[in-house]
């Protein structure tokens, strides 16, 4: 039987892509800090990233470090994980946020931007999370979140198209296996599947006519809000979450009933 371990109050949580100050990442970086985490940003915008640890650190009055790193490189992602590692305490919780979009049409879509979407989008999730597993399975504890979409369960029909629901359907799948493998270490994995939130993924800040084209089937009459997803994030990265993994969570407003 796997033994239940408890959280130390020095840890770390790694988000990727959190540099954005509109995005999901930045809102639960702020968030887990509020709750007296550690909170280490990978971000492609290495300048970006160092700003926003540095907010946060004065803010929350927690440790906290911005490092520059190409989740779809390898290289990039050892070296970003060793200095987070040597800088602060034990890691012990992943959001996996980082993605593109692709709002290119099927019948137009290159294999150049195929596999950049993969690259990031899935590839990059998993080059991140198997660095990041090692000290949690030898610690006995871990939380992994990943974002996927609902465009991954209705196959699209908010802005992006194939390549990018793909690439969050895989999410989906490699939620589900990796969980089976990290139960008798101790780790949960799960994902989470928003549905349409005012960031800049969907190609720039959304206007309020677009707002409202995109509300007209949402149950809730709006699209989400940052600090809602990171609600959801942070709960899954948390000591109550222990008995929570292989899951995906629906945050959408009902747009999408599963």
């Amino acid at each position: 039987m796997t033994e239940t371990t408890a959280f130390p109050s020095a840890r770390t949580a790694v988000i990727t892509g959190a540099a954005s100050e509109r995005g999901i990442g930045r809102a639960t970086a702020d968030l887990l800090a509020s709750q007296g985490w550690c909170v280490a940003i990978l971000d492609i915008d290495a300048d970006a990233a160092a700003l926003a640890a540095e907010h946060i650190a004065a803010t929350h009055g927690v440790q906290s470090i911005g490092v520059g790193a190409d989740v779809s490189d390898q290289e990039s992602v050892e070296a970003a994980i060793a200095a987070v590692e040597s800088s602060l305490p034990p890691i012990v919780a992943l959001a996996n946020i980082a993605g593109i979009s692709s709002p290119t049409e099927f019948m137009n879509e290159t294999k150049e931007a195929w596999d950049r979407v993969f690259a990031v989008n899935m590839t990059g999730t998993f080059m991140v999370t198997q660095r990041v597993l090692a000290g949690m399975i030898e610690r006995k504890l871990g939380r992994v979140v990943s974002i996927s979409s609902i465009s991954a369960q209705r196959g699209g029909g908010t802005y992006s198209k194939v390549a990018y629901s793909a690439s969050k359907a895989a999410i989906i799948g490699f939620t589900r296996a990796l969980a089976r493998e990290m139960g008798e270490h101790g780790v949960t994995v799960n994902c989470i599947a928003p549905g349409p939130v005012d960031t800049d993924i969907m190609g720039g800040t959304l206007s309020e006519d677009r707002k409202a084209a995109m509300s007209k089937d949402i149950l809730m009459g709006r699209v989400g809000r940052v600090d809602e997803i990171a609600a959801l994030l942070a709960f899954l990265m948390g000591g109550q979450a222990g008995f929570i993994t292989a899951a995906t969570y629906d945050i959408n407003g009902g747009l999408q009933i599963s």
